[in-house]
Parts: C-alpha cells; sequence; structure tokens
C-alpha cells in the first residue's frame, strides 16, 4: 500500500492518529476560549480580545507536531469572533474597528483550531455582570444550554438530521424561546469546515435540506442560536453584521460519532 493510499484511508475517526489530532485541536481552543472569556471586561477593546484568542492559537499549535517527517498544517480554523448583543455570531472585526465592550453586554464568543486539518470549534455565551442572570436572559440562556445537550445525545449512528432538528425546537418551545432560522449545522472533514451533510436548525417551506442519517466516524460541529424573539434574522447594510431582534445566544458542539 502506497503512502498516499494509507493517508486517504486515516481521513476518519477509524484512525487513532486523527482522534488524537481532533482531540489535540480540541484541547487547544477549549483553552484559548477560556482566555478570551478571561479578557472580556467592561471597556475592552473587541478587536484586541479577538487578536489575542488567534494569537494564542497560533502559538500553542505551533508547539506541537515540530518533529514529524511530513510537514503538518496547524493553526486557526476559524477566527475568534465576538458578537454582542443582537449581533447574531461570527462577528470578526476589521483592525481598525474602535467597538468597545459595555457592562451588561450578552456576548457569543465563537472560534477555531485545527491539526492537519481536523477541526475542532468551540463556542460560549457570556454576560458582563456581577451576580446571577435572571428573567428572559436566563431563559434563553437555559434553553440553548439544554437543546445543546439534547442535540450531543441524538447525534449518533443511526439517528438522522430531522431527529435533531424537531427535538431542539421542542426544548426551546419549553422556555417560551425560538431557534435561530437559517443556521446549518454541519458535518466536519479534514480542511473542510462545511461538509454536505448538515442539520437545519429551523425546517419550514421556504428552507429544507436533504434527509441524512448520522454514521459511525463521522463529526459534526452543531450550532444551536435560541432567540427570545420570533427567531427571524435581519441582514444589516454593514455586511459583517446579521442581527435579531431579541436577545440571542449561540452555542456549539464539537462531537465525535465512534464505533465502540
Amino acid at each position: 500500500m502506497s503512502d498516499e493510499e494509507r493517508e486517504e484511508m486515516e481521513l476518519d475517526l477509524a484512525s487513532p492518529d486523527v482522534v488524537t489530532k481532533y482531540k489535540s485541536a480540541a484541547e487547544i481552543v477549549n483553552k484559548a476560549l477560556q482566555l478570551v472569556i478571561s479578557e472580556c471586561k467592561p471597556k475592552a477593546k473587541i478587536v484586541d480580545i479577538c487578536e489575542k484568542g488567534d494569537s494564542f492559537i497560533r502559538e500553542q499549535t505551533g508547539n506541537v507536531y515540530k518533529n514529524v517527517k511530513r510537514k503538518i498544517e496547524r493553526g486557526v480554523a476559524f477566527p475568534t469572533c465576538i458578537s454582542v448583543n443582537n449581533t447574531v455570531c461570527h462577528f470578526s472585526p476589521l483592525a481598525s474597528d474602535e467597538g468597545l465592550l459595555e457592562e451588561g453586554d450578552i456576548l457569543k464568543i465563537d472560534m477555531g483550531c485545527h491539526i492537519d486539518g481536523f477541526i475542532a470549534v468551540v463556542a460560549h455565551t457570556h454576560v458582563l455582570q456581577q451576580g446571577p442572570i435572571t428573567g428572559r436572559a436566563a431563559d434563553v440562556i437555559a434553553a440553548a444550554n439544554t437543546a445543546a445537550e439534547v442535540a450531543l445525545r441524538l447525534v449518533k449512528p443511526g439517528k438522522k438530521n430531522k431527529d435533531v432538528t424537531e427535538a431542539i425546537q421542542k426544548v426551546a418551545a419549553a422556555y417560551d424561546c425560538r431557534i435561530v432560522e437559517g443556521v446549518l449545522s454541519h458535518q466536519l472533514k479534514q480542511f473542510v469546515i462545511d461538509g454536505n451533510k448538515v442539520i437545519l436548525s429551523v425546517s419550514n417551506p421556504e428552507t429544507k435540506v436533504e434527509e441524512a442519517e448520522f454514521e459511525e466516524n463521522e463529526v459534526y460541529a452543531v450550532d444551536i442560536f435560541t432567540s427570545t424573539g420570533d427567531g427571524k434574522v435581519i441582514v444589516k447594510q454593514d455586511a459583517r453584521k446579521t442581527c435579531l431582534d431579541g436577545a440571542v445566544f449561540f452555542r456549539s458542539i464539537f462531537n465525535c460519532l465512534c464505533s465502540f
């Protein structure tokens, strides 16, 4: 068997080496997330925090797989994003951006790391305030967290993408919240963050995806967005922002499907 054929066979979780790379990437990005959270304080400059997150990932990935025969690409798989309040997600500011965090802001942080193209993504909702979160803010955060836990249990061999879609909508409704429309959760592959097999956040006549069954050794990043509003997004003239009327919270799961 040639080296090329051997590498082709080792592109999923059937390979212990691939599992190790996923785990290493996940460990690094989770540490990066904790760093970013610690830097989120009132009057902090958003772009500076994002740069620290990306720099940490580049530094940490640069310290692994250095002494190997084949050069292994590694680093940032998805830039550090901090989306504030009604901005839904994926806001990675330009270097010239002067935006500052304020007391009471609701932050959706997301970022990604890869080793040899095997990607780990993570996200977290953080509220800049002292003391417990109460009221509708607490409801929508709890809805996102519970929906994420339910999705984690459903993304397994034999289940289908529609099972996840239906379940997370029921969870959100139990908290008198809604799942945000138009969100796709993708299968991950080597160097591919948006694979063809997807999970739709909300199924309706205008938005449909092909039904798919989860299989062993697949990897998915599951994005959960919940809202106290109607769950419909508005794309503003600033092409970098997608906004929603009502508080929005984001949660992402890095989930591996393995045969045991």
